[in-house]
């Protein structure tokens, strides 16, 4: 079975709240043993206004058929999708302009949105390099005995990827950032209907739980219409 979604009010609280407790205290490896989970609904409204958050897409603007995929970093399945599937997706129908790919990000915890904070840093340049190794090591990263050790494992893929610390340390510390991307997955996920993870979203039809052969049964279907 894939990843159920069941992110009830109380619980975006709570990941925002610790996520936002960690990132507000300098250095962040300190603060990140915190645990404490307070954040305000004013702070909240009053700095997701002026953030925007950037789309990732792959694939051509113009492609016949696009799959929106919901997915989280911290999902088993997400990972063998990306590491699989995905791969094979890519190759066949989004480099060759049938297809354009569009990620969106679901939160379960701080920890996947950690490593979506960390994926889209230098303004997502490196998103879908880094994004290959969050899945790819994804039993290795989260595995962490700590919040401060978890956040040194996903600085060490940044520093794979090409980043520095400076450069991490920012993107993880940005507070608006944090708030605008919960709220972002949260009007998406709503507008979708989204309850599981990986879950696609094909030419505006959600499904779920699919195979290769399920992708070209229905992306073929739809580019010969």
């Amino acid at each position: 079975m894939f990843r159920k979604l069941i992110l009830p009010v109380l619980a975006i609280v709570l990941i925002i709240g610790a996520g936002f407790t960690w990132m507000q205290l300098t250095p962040p490896m300190a603060a990140a043993e915190e645990t404490t989970t307070a954040t305000t609904s004013e702070e909240t409204t009053s700095t997701t206004a002026d953030v925007n958050i950037k789309e990732m897409t792959l694939g051509a603007d113009d492609a016949p058929v696009t799959i929106v995929e919901y997915a989280s970093y911290t999902c088993p399945h997400c990972a063998n999708f990306n590491q699989g599937v995905f791969k094979q997706l890519k190759s066949e129908y989004v480099d060759t302009g049938k297809v354009r790919f569009v990620i969106h990000d679901v939160y379960f915890d701080r920890f996947g949105l950690w490593a979506a904070m960390l994926a889209r840093c230098d303004g997502g340049n490196k998103f879908f390099g880094l994004s290959d190794l969050i899945y790819e090591r994804q039993k290795e990263w989260t595995k962490g005995e700590s919040n401060a050790e978890i956040v040194q494992n996903l600085m060490k893929l940044g520093r794979l990827a090409g980043m520095d610390d400076d450069t991490m340390n920012a993107c993880l510390q940005d507070n608006a950032k944090a708030q605008a991307l919960v709220a972002d997955y949260q009007e998406n996920a709503e507008k979708d209907g989204i309850d599981s993870t990986p879950s696609f979203v094909i030419n505006g039809k959600k499904y779920s739980n699919m195979s290769l052969a399920d992708f070209k049964q229905v992306i073929d279907a739809l580019l010969k219409d």
